[in-house]
């Protein structure tokens, strides 16, 4: 399975919550961008209304391993060490978008930043920073 597309929807098959969430990636050159469209059962606030904290963090964490898994090439899927996550202002009831960016890599820890927007990228509305453990494929 070279393709990261094919790569990608495999690892969110796998992963019950991200078919609960209807999680989708698309791919546009070297960018990844990851959807999270809005329903009713996002909702963690009804009185603002807010989406669910535990939503947005589960979003940017499988932003960030659909992002080790087409960039770095490994073996198995990476696993979390440990993630901080900033929440920087509510999440509407709207589409979120999120993009990570892969800071290290070595043998076995990446460190992975990923920032969560809506209608303006630049005005993000959570951040996570988040150490996982992965297993490269070997490279000839």
């Amino acid at each position: 399975m070279s393709d990261p597309a094919e790569t990608i929807d495999a690892m969110l098959a796998r992963i019950p919550y991200a078919r609960f969430l209807g999680l989708r990636i698309e791919l546009a050159g070297d960018e990844m961008t990851a959807i999270l469209p809005f329903g009713q059962h996002l909702i963690g606030n009804p009185t603002l209304p807010a989406i669910h904290g535990g939503v947005l963090g589960a979003f940017m964490e499988m932003t960030a391993l659909a992002q080790l898994l087409v960039k770095e090439g490994q073996a198995r899927q990476p696993r979390v060490i440990d993630v901080s996550i900033e929440y920087l202002r509510s999440g509407r009831p709207l589409t979120t978008y999120a993009r990570a960016e892969i800071k290290k890599v070595g043998r076995r820890i990446a460190n992975v930043h990923v920032e969560a927007w809506q209608d303006q990228r630049a005005a993000p509305i959570a951040a996570l920073r988040g150490h996982f453990l992965v297993t490269p494929t070997e490279r000839v």
